[in-house]
């Protein structure tokens, strides 16, 4: 076992939950299924995520509207996680290839045989520009493909076998969390200028806030992720070997690294320009909204079964957390077959 600090003991921003969680969610569920993503066992698996009370952890100021988009956008980039994290890096290219095809494409008729993450970007876009502001669809446009492009590097490390270093792991880790793409959800009714959202201060405070969320997602699901061969690509793995600790000393490590990038969020705050009371009421929206994300993101991993299987709250409580043993997956999604998301039973 190891012990889990209460990272977020002292983050301002409280839990809260939508009001629209069981029926939209209720709604994106049956979508997903009826694309046929997984099979009956490894969605089994998948609905232990619960993906639509992350979202509602999330978003819980959305319109129903906006929900809808938020819970689907929770969907796309697990599924896109669990597809790609057992492909190589030639498989991953390719799916990722597609990906961004239907997402500039969107009324164009993806191909007979293509790997369903194709069709599944394409309805998802479609769908989720209808409300969308312009500004969002903008920062989405740029944003997805940066994130699906990271997960060929990832995978191309796993092929390797390659171990970075702690500000090499960051630096790829930062798109790979895919916490830019989600974060769009926060500003579908927002008209965000580019030189708003793209100012040194803004972009520094999501950076510290995706910095957060990717301390406290690899601490809850190191326990998985090395039982399932993936710890490479984790902080605590890349921790242990190059400050030469233990998984202990990794996650006091990281855990002290949270604290200092909550200090520079909070303090940062202060420091955001004005650009009149309009944007300035806009921004305010999104930058609390990205405050809240790394509380939803706690919060969830310790209520779904996710990373903890049925005793995610006993170890919120305990804060020790079992080390799994050594597990495996059976099947290539790439290659039209089931894909097994690892079941967590603890």
């Amino acid at each position: 076992m190891f012990y889990f600090p209460d990272t977020m003991s002292k983050w301002p921003w409280q839990r809260t939950v939508s009001p629209h969680f069981h029926d939209v969610d209720a709604e994106s569920d049956a979508w997903f299924r009826s694309l046929g993503v997984l099979q009956p066992r490894s969605q089994t698996a998948f609905d232990r995520g619960n993906f639509g009370l992350l979202a509602a952890l999330a978003y819980p100021k959305a319109s129903r509207e906006h929900f809808r988009t938020a819970c689907d956008i929770m969907r796309v980039t697990f599924i896109i996680d669990e597809y790609t994290d057992i492909a190589d890096a030639v498989a991953t290219r390719q799916m990722v290839d597609i990906m961004i095809d239907a997402l500039h494409n969107p009324d164009k008729p993806r191909a007979e045989g293509e790997v369903v993450l194709g069709e599944l970007v394409r309805q998802f876009w479609v769908l989720a520009a209808r409300s969308a502001s312009a500004a969002s669809q903008r920062h989405f446009l740029k944003e997805f493909p940066a994130y699906l492009r990271s997960l060929v590097t990832e995978a191309a490390d796993r092929d390797t076998g390659n171990r970075r270093s702690i500000d090499g792991y960051m630096a790829i880790r930062r798109d790979t969390i895919g916490t830019r793409p989600v974060f769009m959800a926060l500003e579908l009714a927002l008209e965000l200028p580019d030189d708003v959202y793209y100012h040194p201060q803004v972009v520094a405070l999501a950076g510290y806030i995706s910095d957060i969320i990717i301390l406290d997602n690899d601490i809850a699901s190191y326990s998985r992720e090395q039982a399932t061969g993936d710890e490479n690509h984790n902080i605590v793995t890349v921790a242990m070997h190059e400050l030469g600790v233990d998984i202990g000393s990794a996650v006091a490590w990281a855990a002290g690294y949270h604290g200092e990038l909550a200090g520079r969020f909070i303090g940062g705050l202060a420091g955001v320009p004005s650009w009149g009371a309009a944007i300035d009421a806009q921004l305010q929206v999104y930058l609390h909204g990205m405050a809240n994300w790394a509380r939803a993101n706690s919060c969830w991993s310790f209520e779904s079964g996710r990373y903890f299987g049925t005793r995610g709250r006993e170890i919120q409580r305990t804060r020790l957390v079992p080390v799994l043993p050594k597990s495996r997956q059976d099947s290539d999604p790439c290659r039209g077959r089931d894909v097994v998301v690892p079941e967590v039973e603890m």
